[in-house]
């Protein structure tokens, strides 16, 4: 059985499993934000999690600053655990991170996806109309930072603590906002896009843009909740990735 490395970990190690599902996280989050998912999540399924440099037992690793290089560096880590059926689950930056690897994997080793969940994130074709963020000075970063309220509090009011995020939190917004979209051909696996409705970051129309990247079946599921709402509406999230992923891999056989 193929042994975990410094990308991939697996808290239930599953060598039955029929699938494996490699989550990715949104931006200067870590692997522990899926820590809960291997109980959650049916067995048939061995949930890997993806860890970056700069966090986590990484942190004294350089985050990546360019979107395209970390996926050129992940592909060949990937590629020993995808003898088996796999899909990919990620959020916001995660989705685009995913998605590109997904890319990546088709091209350099005619790996394929069962099936593809992008969450909480604009397709990638659609422009970003933002201003950039990343180089902001220091009190005006973290006030955007506050703003997108994906980082705790207790991280945000204490100083010693932002100083250790920020680094991170800056590559992973650099890598987002200054990546560049480049066509290719769409997948054939189904692709489910997921978001929250109250987020006011990534609307309705942003997310049925995903379909334009698969010629197969694309679903869009909202649920309650702003733009993390993975943290907060996991049963109904547990109940729709359990139904996504039996469906993925019954069309694949």
């Amino acid at each position: 059985m193929i042994a975990d490395s410094v990308w991939i970990s697996r808290p239930k190690p599953n060598p039955r499993a029929s699938l494996r599902l490699f989550c990715f996280p949104y931006a200067g989050g870590s692997s522990m934000i899926f820590r809960n998912w291997p109980d959650a999540l049916p067995s048939i399924f061995e949930v890997c999690l993806v860890q970056l440099p700069g966090r986590g037992p990484r942190l004294r690793e350089a985050p990546y600053k360019n979107m395209l290089a970390l996926v050129e560096a992940l592909a060949p880590e990937i590629r020993p655990y995808l003898q088996e059926p796999f899909a990919f689950f990620g959020h916001s930056m995660g989705a685009m991170i995913s998605f590109e690897l997904a890319r990546e994997l088709r091209r350099k080793y005619q790996f394929n996806p069962t099936c593809l969940l992008f969450s909480g994130r604009t397709a990638p074709q659609l422009p970003d109309t933002e201003p950039l963020t990343y180089n902001l000075p220091e009190a005006e970063f973290i006030e955007e930072v506050r703003r997108l309220d994906g980082t705790p509090r207790e991280i945000l009011v204490n100083p010693e603590l932002m100083q250790l995020i920020m680094p991170v939190l800056r590559a992973d917004f650099e890598a987002c906002q200054t990546y560049s979209y480049q066509t290719d051909a769409p997948f054939d696996c189904p692709i489910t896009a997921l978001g929250g409705l109250q987020d006011r970051e990534v609307k309705r129309a942003d997310l049925e843009a995903w379909s334009k990247h698969t010629t197969g079946a694309f679903s869009l599921r909202m649920f309650p909740g702003d733009h993390f709402f993975l943290n907060n509406s996991q049963p109904l999230l547990f109940r729709v990735l359990s139904q996504t992923l039996y469906a993925g891999m019954t069309v694949s056989v």
